[in-house]
């Protein structure tokens, strides 16, 4: 007998604008004092003084830890640890982009079961006590983390993006507001975006797709195929803004029970390596990555050469599946997405560390996902061709 097919998601989750207003009532129930994971930016925003109001509303007492700078790293989740200790919390709430909800997945794990958050990769550590509630709240439309058991943390000395899947990294509570996103500025929607549009591509063409992963990465794609480039255009469309929270929710859900496949697997390295924030290193491979797998699974390209351009329900797969790569193409060039060279990742740097990134892409699992599987000297061919690719 086949192995069932199996759907996590958070126990609740509350969408629509204003849910923000929740937080406390759903905190109350879960703890007593909190923890939030954030960064200076929302501090300067005015979310986290707006959270700790809310909460104080319920009588939940809260300390803050602002230390996550960029994408997370077991150093974030050390400090943060030791502050939910020595502070005796019993709660966490991550308010921001996709790293405060991973930095917050990972101490709600490690506080209860114990060890360095490296000890959890590829299942070397499981996770059998029930990690410290998490509520995950989050400010952009992209990473959808707010729905994933998977949390990707930097490993600081190997420089590794350490993917780690398991159920208990699964927050409680999603609070999904639309409203916390208008205060993305547009390179961050763009990045955010893309993000979301490459977990859902990915979870559609993966392996491990199923029908219920294909419906939410369907609906994502449907969703982002409309209200990106808006939401791109005009920061303060909220309708565009909702659209994409919803994208990003599905998205989230879709690749978390799907999983990802090879573009994820290559862009973890480049971010890791040169710092590059993962929804832009997403853009600088998807299309190329997208080239690449294309004949071995042309219908699946063809059902999202439809989304975006709905003429080509008379078209063959072929030139349907066609459409599909040349629209993330044009999207992506009117998001102005830079490629590798353009970021100003210098040559001579990149090729020295050709062999190390293709080593860790294949290693973290993602890239055998992929419809095309390739082998390490591919990934460090399809890694050259992106450095200067043209969208």
């Amino acid at each position: 007998m086949g192995s069932c097919k199996t759907f996590h998601m958070p126990s609740t989750i509350l969408y629509q604008q204003h849910a923000f207003a929740q937080v406390g009532e759903r905190a109350v129930v879960l703890g007593k004092k909190a923890l939030i994971i954030s960064d200076q930016i929302m501090q300067t925003l005015g979310y986290v003084a707006n959270c700790q109001d809310k909460l104080s509303e319920h009588s939940v007492n809260s300390v803050v830890f602002l230390g996550v700078a960029s994408e997370p790293n077991d150093q974030y989740v050390e400090e943060a640890l030791q502050l939910y200790q020595d502070e005796k919390c019993d709660l966490i709430i991550s308010l921001g982009g996709g790293s405060c909800i991973d930095t917050a997945k990972a101490v709600a794990v490690v506080a209860t079961n114990g060890g360095n958050i490296e000890e959890y990769v590829g299942m070397k550590k499981i996770a059998h006590i029930t990690p410290v509630p998490h509520i995950a709240i989050p400010t952009t439309a992209g990473t959808g983390s707010e729905a994933t058991d998977v949390t990707v943390i930097t490993n600081s000395a190997t420089t590794v993006k350490m993917m780690i899947k398991q159920p208990a990294f699964m927050p409680n509570i999603a609070i999904v507001d639309p409203l916390l996103t208008l205060s993305s500025p547009q390179k961050v929607t763009a990045a955010t975006g893309v993000d979301a549009l490459s977990h859902a591509i990915e979870a559609y063409i993966s392996k491990k797709s199923h029908p219920m992963t294909d419906m939410m990465a369907l609906s994502a794609i449907q969703l982002i195929s409309k209200n990106l480039q808006a939401a791109f255009t005009d920061g303060q469309n909220i309708e565009a803004r909702e659209g994409m929270s919803l994208a990003a929710l599905q998205a989230g859900s879709a690749f978390s029970n799907a999983s990802v496949c090879l573009v994820h697997g290559m862009s973890r390295p480049i971010g890791a390596l040169f710092d590059v924030p993962h929804g832009f290193s997403n853009a600088m491979l998807l299309p190329a990555i997208l080239e690449y797998s294309k004949d071995s699974c042309i219908d699946r390209l063809a059902d999202i050469g439809r989304i975006f351009s709905p003429e080509a329900s008379k078209l063959s797969d072929e030139d349907a599946a066609d459409i599909a790569v040349q629209s993330v193409k044009n999207l992506c060039k009117s998001l102005d997405m830079p490629n590798l060279e353009k970021w100003g990742i210098p040559r001579k740097e990149f090729v020295s560390v050709l062999t190390k990134m293709s080593k860790d892409a294949i290693d973290s699992g993602s890239p055998s996902n992929n419809p095309k599987t390739p082998s390490q000297e591919t990934i460090e061919d399809l890694y050259q061709v992106c450095y200067e690719y043209q969208f």
